[in-house]
């Protein structure tokens, strides 16, 4: 197994890195609050043909594997880029799979929409809490046992209004029964089930590197401010205490990437542990981000809980981020009966 990078894939992430330096500064960040969405990012992103990237070229899509993704989602997360990039890819390459020949893939391919995905089963005629669901006109939800395509039409973003949220993210309910909405069937039984569990790990996946991206870049805002920093004479990163911490998110960072680089392998080369290394990756990354975002905020003393200063930025994502997927501590439980489940 090799996990480096290749030369196109450094070249992909240098490009992506560009994009988000001079389209989603932590200005464009803050400005975009409390939607958490930005018209201009999300346009930049679809100009270069990001959100179906992961769709087959003879689709009219990348044909981007899902290493070559996570390089992406590492960039959109150092940046906090107010895009919903994640939840598009993973729709829209669902679509591709489910309807590779209708109307649906073409639209999201050739325009702008926004296409989403629910990340639970529908409940009582409603999705509930949606990633990107107040700037999406494309959802795909497991509606009973249909995977279905709801549209609505296009107008100003949002669509309804977003909860406010500690993330600042575009989450929203969306109501199914509505007489503007398009239902589409994709899927019907065990494999709308199937296909919806695999995007599930997939926005997993995609989210870890999200996750990622924040952890490296929270960390490296730390380490400059104790270098900067200065009591009793010396910079706050001359004692211990801090080298310790600091050294220790650090080394747990490496882990996870390799972890994170693992899943995204597996995913591409049809491992059958690809589900189970992206709920690994995804609870791992949660955590660590947090642990991580935490650190260097409290490395800030009092300035870190204010609003001038950029780590609380990325402390606040890093605990909402992966609420989109409810209590990780289910997921958790989901792992380990899967993973220890008594052979039948």
């Amino acid at each position: 197994m090799d996990l480096s990078f290749t030369a196109e894939q450094e070249a992909l992430r240098e490009a992506f890195a560009s994009l988000f330096a001079h389209t989603a500064g932590t200005d464009v960040v803050r400005a975009a609050e409390p939607l958490g969405f930005d018209e201009k990012v999300w346009d930049q992103l679809v100009r270069t043909g990001a959100p179906a990237m992961a769709v087959p070229e003879g689709l009219g899509g990348g044909g981007a594997g899902f290493v070559d993704l996570i390089v992406v989602a590492q960039e959109l997360g150092k940046r906090l880029a107010p895009a919903p990039l994640v939840e598009a890819v993973v729709a829209t390459n669902l679509i591709a799979e489910a309807a590779p020949g209708g109307p649906l893939l073409q639209g999201l391919v050739d325009q702008d929409r926004v296409a989403t995905l629910a990340l639970q089963p529908v409940a009582s005629g409603t999705a509930r809490l949606v990633p990107a669901g107040a700037v999406a006109e494309v959802l795909i939800a497991l509606d009973g046992d249909e995977l279905v395509a709801f549209e609505r039409p296009a107008g100003a973003r949002p669509h309804v209004p977003s909860p406010p949220n500690l993330g600042a993210s575009p989450i929203a309910d969306w109501s199914l029964d509505g007489p503007d909405l398009q239902r589409t069937v994709l899927a019907g039984g065990a494999e709308a089930r199937r296909l919806h569990h695999r995007a599930r790990a997939e926005w997993q996946l995609l989210m870890a590197a999200a996750l990622d991206g924040l952890r490296s870049a929270a960390l490296d805002i730390g380490v400059e401010y104790v270098k900067s920093r200065w009591a009793f004479g010396v910079p706050i990163g001359w004692f211990q205490a801090i080298q310790h911490r600091l050294a220790d998110v650090a080394t747990a960072g490496e882990g996870a990437q390799l972890l994170l680089y693992e899943a995204a392998w597996a995913r591409d080369t049809g491992g059958a542990d690809a589900d189970r290394l992206a709920a690994m990756a995804f609870l791992y990354q949660s955590e660590l981000a947090q642990l991580t975002t935490r650190e260097s905020l409290q490395f800030h003393g009092g300035y870190g809980y204010t609003l001038e200063y950029d780590i609380q930025l990325y402390f606040r994502r890093a605990k909402a981020w992966p609420l989109a997927l409810g209590d990780p501590a289910r997921l958790a439980c989901e792992l380990a009966r899967d993973l220890f489940a008594p052979e039948s």
